[in-house]
């Protein structure tokens, strides 16, 4: 079975053989959408409350998983008054519960764990699940979501790259579209809509290059937290901001569009383009070169998901005196060990993606807690890499494993 899902039959395009498009022009929608929001206190997940708010003709909240911020959660459950909410421990749903009933809200059942989170995202009412839980967490999730034949909006990268081959296996045996999230696989997306999938030659990612772009290699090993944590583009989580700066967060990206729009490695390069106007960029094999180019607000590629094959009207607009000067240049594999890593582990598959990630998110941990210098980042991946074997895992629970082992190696390289 290959491990990418084919985009022409299947793919997140979901379109047929015969290369039917989406319509010209968008329709109303005939019927509200109700949508289970997993890591709904997350950044991703706030942004999608407020489409919701924007467009409540068109989305309603069916369930909401929402981690550990019982604060946030009670807040998101008063406001919107879902069927079921999940919270991380059995400790924190009890404590939400009371809240809940202290304020008089009555009809909202409160779930948690791992359970808790598959219970929001199979809901029967829900029709679409968007998978915003950060890393492997929200792996079974988004697996039970798509065995339950929901279409699912991925914003969460680490479940593509350590089970796309189980998702994307998965999807094609129910015809359930993966629609991506994250800005660069969303513009892919939207550039592949005009162009057969044989007709693509390149998928160009492009990267902002973080803050260390121009910084002499001798000074990386005293980068400190708080200067990797200065993203010049994105406000985002504390780990990802990292991956930025290491350049692994677009690795995991390139390991990701293999396995949505089943290309091989060599099909995906990136570009550092600073100013990060361009999302992305697809070639075609006659020279053409399409572009996305919006705002950089996570909101827009969070409505396509919802709303594709539509496009609503929205106040995303973007202003093109911007683009009165555009960078694009090779990345640094020096600079950037990370990317090569990663590009390696793509070309095995399997384990070998499992583990980078793994391996990477107690790194970053570690270097967060100043425990490891900047440059103990990779060096950690490398040697996790190293004595990871070659495998495919066939279901979660495997993938669960070699993540697990991952993280055990890496634990105690770090320590």
């Amino acid at each position: 079975m290959p491990s990418c899902w084919p985009l022409r039959r299947y793919g997140t395009l979901n379109l047929s053989t015969s290369g039917s498009r989406a319509p010209d022009r968008p329709v109303a929608p005939k019927t509200l959408k109700k949508l289970a929001i997993l890591g709904s206190t997350g950044s991703i997940g706030q942004s999608t409350l407020s489409i919701v708010e924007q467009f409540p003709e068109r989305y309603s909240v069916a369930s909401l998983a929402a981690g550990r911020n019982v604060d946030e959660a009670f807040a998101q459950t008063v406001r919107w008054r879902p069927q079921l909410v999940s919270l991380a421990s059995a400790e924190l749903a009890a404590e939400l519960a009371v809240r809940l009933r202290h304020a008089g809200v009555s009809g909202i059942r409160v779930v948690h764990g791992s359970e808790g989170a598959v219970a929001c995202s199979t809901l029967p009412e829900a029709d679409f699940v968007v998978s915003a839980i950060v890393g492997v967490a929200g792996l079974e999730a988004t697996h039970a979501a798509i065995l339950a034949g929901k279409p699912v909006g991925l914003a969460n990268k680490e479940c593509m790259v350590a089970a796309g081959e189980i998702l994307t296996a998965a999807a094609r045996e129910r015809n359930v579209p993966i629609l991506p999230i994250d800005s660069e696989h969303n513009a892919v997306h939207q550039c592949m809509r005009v162009g057969a999938h044989a007709e693509v030659k390149t998928i160009w990612l492009t990267a902002s290059g973080g803050p260390f772009r121009h910084t002499p290699l001798e000074q990386f090993a005293s980068i400190t937290p708080e200067q990797a944590l200065k993203h010049p583009t994105w406000v985002m989580g504390r780990r990802i901001t990292i991956d930025s700066a290491t350049m692994l967060n677009k690795g995991l990206e390139i390991i990701e569009a293999c396995r949505l729009f089943d290309v091989p490695p060599g099909k995906v390069r990136v570009t550092v383009h600073p100013q990060s106007t361009v999302h992305s960029l697809v070639e075609y094999v006659d020279g053409s070169i399409l572009a996305q180019i919006s705002v950089t607000d996570m909101r827009l590629p969070i409505l396509y998901a919802l709303a594709y094959p539509e496009r609503p009207a929205s106040n995303l607009t973007f202003d093109l005196a911007t683009l009165r000067h555009l960078d694009f240049e090779e990345p640094d594999f020096q600079r950037f060990p990370c990317l090569r890593l990663a590009y390696e582990a793509a070309e095995k598959g399997g384990a070998h993606c499992i583990a980078l990630n793994a391996a990477d998110e107690i790194a970053v941990e570690a270097f967060l807690q100043r425990r490891i210098p900047f440059t103990g980042i990779p060096d950690t991946i490398e040697r996790v890499l190293a004595s990871t074997p070659e495998a495919h895992p066939v279901t979660v629970a495997e993938v669960l494993a070699v993540d697990w082992e991952a993280r055990r190696q890496a634990g105690t390289l770090v320590a």
